[in-house]
């Protein structure tokens, strides 16, 4: 998951629907990945046990490392580890963050979300994860962005080196906003997979961020 490649501008992360069946996740995650470029995608574990959720991740991760994505855990190094995954992504403690990045950084990708203040966010960006996050895995119920994910994503792209990724909301739509930060990375959960066609959902979205996204200098 590095800066963005794909026409120098910013990047879909995807947020993946918490599913306890792995054939059914691998196959929708499939689909959406058939439909264009994701630097990433997050698997949530929530609601499941973690004998669920490993086993529903050990088939999804081939199937976005195929794609060309980097798969991260939410909040799980040890299942990060069994399945082969990437990365972890981190929303909790700061101390849990550090522990990440001590123990498995740089072999596992290490980034941290759920950022709600400019002090919180430099706190992290001291511990040097490999980026950071503005929004809150699940919490993208409404058509636009929060409006405070908005704004720190605008001050820290403008500030800080480490990349960010930004929240978008649930109508494609508003992947343009987002990207207006000037965020390196912009997360699609529901705009993607609440969606009828997942594929056709990429598609819209890598085409509004090919038309509205600012570009990176190389």
């Amino acid at each position: 998951m590095t800066t963005p490649n794909q026409a120098d501008r910013c990047r879909i992360v995807l947020v993946a629907p918490p599913l306890g069946d792995g054939g059914a996740l691998a196959d929708l995650l499939r689909k959406a990945l058939s439909g264009g470029d994701a630097a990433s995608v997050i698997l949530d574990p929530t609601g499941l046990d973690e004998a669920t959720f490993q086993a529903a991740a050990e088939q999804a991760v081939p199937v976005i490392q195929d794609a060309g994505a980097a798969a991260l855990i939410l909040n799980d190094t040890r299942i990060a580890g069994r399945v082969g995954a990437d990365g972890v992504h981190i929303e909790g403690r700061i101390a849990d963050l550090a522990e990440a990045i001590e123990r498995h950084a740089p072999r596992l990708i290490v980034g941290m979300g759920n950022l709600r203040d400019r002090h919180g966010a430099m706190e992290v960006g001291e511990l040097q994860p490999d980026y950071v996050m503005f929004g809150k895995i699940g919490a993208d119920k409404k058509p636009e962005p929060h409006t405070r994910n908005i704004g720190l994503a605008e001050w820290w792209a403008a500030m800080v080196e480490i990349p960010c990724i930004v929240q978008a909301g649930s109508a494609l739509a508003s992947v343009g906003q987002a990207a207006a930060t000037g965020a390196e990375f912009v997360a699609l959960g529901a705009a993607v997979f609440d969606s009828a066609d997942p594929a056709e959902a990429m598609r819209e979205a890598n085409r509004l961020l090919d038309e509205t996204a600012p570009r990176f200098e190389n």
